[in-house]
């Protein structure tokens, strides 16, 4: 999801006009263009490989050495008659002013955290309140971000039906479709609900949430949905507690390993942060998929009369 990088005009900029920096991630080009009515700068694009300013500083791809590289490609110096860049806030970790200043004879000012900010930063001649220098995070910002961990997590469900389906329409005799259909529409609900869960739910109310570590959130939230769905089917589900113990590791777990994803998308982690997290929850999933698979193995020997 990329634009070329490279040096762009917005509108009719002159030799005058400031020069803005920005990665090829599209959505940042496309919002940085989208406040600059009336401002006619030129936006010089770096090449992060499609990622955005703070994630793609973090990994070093805007960086001193992409930057000064683009700024000799495109001949700067010969387009604008002054030698000043301005670059996000964000995008601070991964350059190196004094650097770029030597090696291309350009300074370096670190504009506001939002794009929506520039006209007012750069009508106060380049000074950032520190309103311009919070990153904000709120309920808004954090429901904007959560399609794009609730629509891929989506498309795995069909494999989750899949699998509700083998569990409760095999059968010695092969796979029968009305067991499958009866037993498993419940539980083809439950996991709807853990995607909500996971990718929705909390980061909708993240800070409401105990714990700080986001899986332990995630699993939270599953666990009191898994919970209330255990309580509402146990005339039905109690007949099996191989089915009971499958739908405990399961289901809460995957709401915490979506909950997980969302870490990439906050604006408070860290890489020190998430690595964390993995060290004990990566052990965690593995060990509630093997006990998921077995209570399924164990649930089919039970139905079909094996133990």
């Amino acid at each position: 999801y990329t634009v070329d990088p490279g040096l762009y005009a917005a509108g009719s900029p002159s030799a005058d006009s400031p020069v803005l920096v920005t990665a090829n991630y599209k959505l940042s080009f496309d919002m940085l263009r989208r406040v600059l009515s009336g401002i006619d700068p030129w936006i010089l694009v770096l090449d992060t490989q499609g990622i955005n300013v703070w994630c793609a500083a973090g990994k070093g791809t805007f960086g001193t050495g992409e930057l000064v590289r683009r700024l000799k490609g495109a001949k700067l110096e010969s387009v604008v008659s002054h030698r000043r860049l301005i670059l996000p806030q964000l995008g601070a970790p991964g350059i190196q002013a004094h650097v770029v200043r030597q090696e291309i004879g350009f300074a370096v000012d670190f504009g506001p955290v939002r794009a929506a900010d520039l006209p007012a930063y750069l009508r106060a001649r380049r000074k950032a309140t520190p309103e311009m220098r919070t990153v904000r995070f709120g309920w808004k910002d954090r429901l904007e971000l959560t399609p794009m961990e609730f629509l891929p997590a989506l498309r795995r469900y069909p494999w989750l039906l899949l699998g509700l389906f083998l569990l409760f329409g095999l059968h010695p005799q092969g796979i029968l479709f009305r067991p499958a259909l009866f037993g498993g529409w419940s539980y083809a609900l439950l996991g709807l609900a853990m995607i909500l869960s996971g990718s929705f739910l909390v980061p909708l109310c993240l800070p409401w949430i105990p714990f700080r570590s986001f899986a332990l959130k995630g699993w939270l939230a599953g666990a009191v949905l898994t919970g209330g769905f255990l309580a509402l089917r146990w005339g039905v589900v109690s007949e099996s507690i191989f089915l009971v113990a499958l739908t405990a590791a399961f289901f809460p777990v995957a709401s915490s390993f979506l909950a997980l994803l969302f870490t990439g998308t906050t604006a408070f982690t860290g890489l020190s942060g998430v690595q964390k997290e993995l060290r004990y929850a990566l052990p965690l999933y593995i060990a509630a998929l093997a006990a998921t698979a077995a209570g399924a193995v164990l649930y089919w020997l039970r139905a079909w009369g094996l133990i």
